[in-house]
């Protein structure tokens, strides 16, 4: 069988575990004999348009392994560029390339905007009758890929490690807070997550017994701004203080929302955050002690921070960038790699596949059952979901004069053989 190349692409906001996968793709590659070169898009689908493929294949093993340890997207790029259905000079470049550089796999690793672009390149390659099997390799902190009945897919990789940061973080402000609260006695902390409240319920983690002053607020919490100080000032009178996590998404009102290409709202990026909001209405409306409520809004550090990575997390990424590579090499295009929980009180997964279409800008909401009726908590039975999630013991990192050793990858890019080209998004 003659060998046909790979071009792994990746796609939206990165995560501490993204190269992970990318190691899992690039390692499954050499079992196949009919796997050519692996090449990585330069910044995801814009490295495709653009022909900017580096070769990893022949990338020094020693930088192939220390991608298990390289957070974010460092080593290839990623992007926020979606392939609308309009677009088509777009569609029809993406297929010149492949054309041109031998493409018979195409594995896009992203959420699910970037699972409707791999979807969208499968049906077309076959329109077409191109030999190509479109992959999509699943990732996003925010856990929402997928259906809310967790049929589809279990959990993203991204999510487990910015769930582990959630819980140190929360257990360190705690520290700071029973320490200064005579002075502070509230301090907020937002948490990222877009409208979906996966990433601030893991900060019960860190109080899996209830014994602190924690309340945790949702984008779906059922509650006002006005119940929400009411709640905080009841906490501040029964233990002298409290700790707020509030979800990004929480609704405070207008903050000045900026989007991105994809039509999601960037709450970082936004000109007032919800957590200054809640402070601001804390001390407005003053607390039941003396002192003042304190801010605290964590950014991309909630899925840089290799320090947090979950090694559980870790390691599944690595195995579904190894599946997504085993359903592309034996002629399986059209599926996302996937994760499924088996039943049982033993944490143990498998790795299997989902249709793309079914995944394709798919949202899966936190479930509402996993909110308590304070709606200021969650309940044990997210515990028992994301516990495993976030492993049991501290990564180990490479260490190299007091600086961690991250990847660096040589600049061994493929031969350009068409014309330059500029994405229709980019044009005036």
């Amino acid at each position: 069988m003659p060998k046909k190349n790979v071009i792994i692409a990746q796609s939206g906001g990165p995560t501490c575990v993204i190269n992970s996968s990318l190691r899992g793709v690039i390692d499954a590659a050499r079992e196949f004999a009919n796997v050519g070169t692996v090449y990585g898009a330069l910044h995801g689908i814009e490295g495709v348009l653009k022909e900017k493929l580096l070769n990893l294949t022949d990338q020094p093993e020693d930088e192939i392994a220390l991608l298990r340890y390289t957070p974010v997207a460092g080593s290839i790029g990623t992007c926020r560029y979606k392939l609308k259905s309009h677009q088509t000079e777009d569609f029809e470049r993406v297929i010149e390339v492949f054309k041109a550089h031998n493409i018979g796999y195409f594995l896009y690793n992203g959420g699910n905007d970037s699972m409707d672009t791999a979807n969208k390149i499968a049906q077309l390659a076959k329109q077409r009758g191109l030999e190509l099997q479109a992959v999509g390799v699943p990732k996003t902190i925010d856990n929402d890929v997928g259906d809310s009945e967790f049929k589809l897919i279990d959990h993203t990789p991204g999510y487990g490690s910015t769930a582990k940061y959630w819980l140190h973080t929360v257990q360190y402000a705690n520290e700071e807070n029973k320490g200064s609260f005579p002075a502070d006695p509230v301090l907020v902390l937002q948490a990222m997550g877009r409208k979906i409240g996966f990433i601030p319920a893991a900060a019960r983690l860190a109080d899996p017994k209830r014994e602190l002053p924690l309340l945790i607020y949702l984008a779906e919490s059922p509650r006002t701004l006005d119940e929400l100080a009411e709640q905080v000032n009841e906490t501040v009178k029964q233990a002298g203080r409290a700790i707020v996590v509030i979800s990004e998404g929480f609704n405070v009102g207008d903050v000045g929302n900026v989007k991105d290409s994809f039509g999601h709202t960037l709450f970082s990026s936004s000109q007032i955050t919800a957590a200054q909001i809640v402070v601001n209405c804390l001390n407005q409306k003053g607390l039941s002690a003396k002192g003042s409520a304190r801010g605290n809004v964590p950014g991309t550090d909630q899925r840089h921070s290799m320090a947090y990575a979950s090694t559980v997390d870790l390691d599944e990424a690595y195995r579904l960038g190894q599946k997504a590579m085993e359903l592309a090499a034996t002629g399986q295009g059209g599926f996302m790699s996937t994760i499924l929980r088996e039943p049982s009180c033993i944490y143990n997964v498998k790795y299997a596949q989902v249709p793309l279409e079914l995944v394709a800008n798919s949202e899966r909401t936190f479930p509402k059952d996993w909110i308590l009726s304070s709606g200021a908590d969650v309940s044990d039975e997210f515990l028992r979901y994301v516990k495993p999630l976030v492993g049991e013991d501290m990564l180990v990192l490479p260490m190299l004069n007091g600086r961690q050793r991250l990847t660096q990858f040589q600049n061994l890019f493929a031969e350009k053989k068409l014309s330059a080209y500029q994405p229709q998004a980019e044009r005036k």
